[in-house]
């Protein structure tokens, strides 16, 4: 990455994940709320399910798949909620399939961010959780990873896409340290589809784009045809992807409403310029998800 943009989403990640911890928790991340967006729900219960939805339309773990030690990687980890949650729940699956047919006994993942205040967060929750033998966070760049090819079965990214500078590469990055027969799981930002019917971009749209770059350190946007097309090129198989907008875009103004509250208006406060900053552009991706501008893509391929 560019010096410049590393600075910025450390500095994005430093100032603001202790706040978000203490005010909304562990997830950083959206929530799933159904198909179509319509169910209520508690809000960390709402981001626990979208993990399980990702799991169950990836069709992972399977039983083949626990058969032997098991490896997961988490792209853009944040303070380990993820990571952690991943870990808990594929090696409970392993030790069950261990008591009845001999499966595997030990789980590990390994959790990357570019936020070393994050990465420390994340050692201490997994030292909380009893789990610092199983996993393992790191201070890293995802354009060049520091693990040798084919080193994971499961590379997961939850919404750090979106800060890729290069795309392709990344992608890339994501195909080496996959083992044959591994799993990618990429849940993203995405802008909406262009092409002959959907149109270009308006100057409008760029513009709305280029306020949430701007407070989100984010370099730009592709749509989720666009990622496709990348992983096309590579050698993955079993490609699919699903556009969850509907699904997520309650989480925004969840956030905002959950934001309204002393606690989280006093930390905010103290928390710096670049933490309130992104806290006055919830409404931005609010509005971006009602107008269609905004899109949450996935895409699931096999190595």
């Amino acid at each position: 990455m560019t010096s410049t943009l590393y600075q910025q989403i450390q500095e994005l990640y430093d100032a603001s994940s202790g706040l978000w911890e203490q005010v909304w928790g562990e997830h950083m991340h959206h929530g799933y709320y159904g198909v179509d967006g319509n169910l209520k729900k508690e809000r960390r219960q709402a981001q626990i399910d979208l993990i399980e939805e990702l799991l169950g339309w990836a069709g992972v773990p399977s039983d083949m798949a626990l058969c032997e030690p098991y490896r997961i990687l988490d792209v853009g980890c944040g303070i380990g909620g993820s990571t952690l949650y991943l870990t808990e729940k594929f090696s409970s699956i392993a030790q069950n399939n261990l008591k009845s047919d001999g499966g595997v006994d030990r789980v590990t993942a390994t959790g990357i961010t570019l936020s070393p205040v994050q990465a420390n967060r994340a050692i201490e929750r997994a030292k909380i959780a009893a789990l610092e033998s199983n996993v393992n966070f790191l201070v890293a760049d995802a354009l060049n990873m520091p693990f040798p090819d084919e080193s994971f079965d499961l590379v997961w990214s939850l919404e750090s896409g979106e800060h890729m500078p290069d795309k392709i590469k990344f992608l890339q990055e994501c195909c080496r340290v996959l083992k044959p027969g591994g799993t990618l799981i990429l849940a993203t930002w995405c802008h909406r589809p262009l092409g002959e019917s959907a149109g270009e971009l308006t100057d409008a749209e760029r513009k709305e784009l280029a306020e949430i770059y701007r407070v989100y350190a984010l370099p730009y946007v592709i749509s989720l045809p666009e990622y496709e097309e990348i992983v096309r090129s590579l050698p993955f198989t079993n490609i699919r992807t699903a556009d969850w907008s509907k699904a997520v875009a309650p989480f925004w103004d969840v956030v905002i409403d959950s934001a309204l509250t002393p606690s989280a208006i006093w930390g905010l406060l103290t928390s710096g310029w670049t933490t309130i900053q992104a806290a006055l552009a919830l409404s931005l991706m609010s509005r971006g998800y009602q107008s269609g501008l905004i899109r949450f893509g996935l895409i699931c391929a096999v190595k």
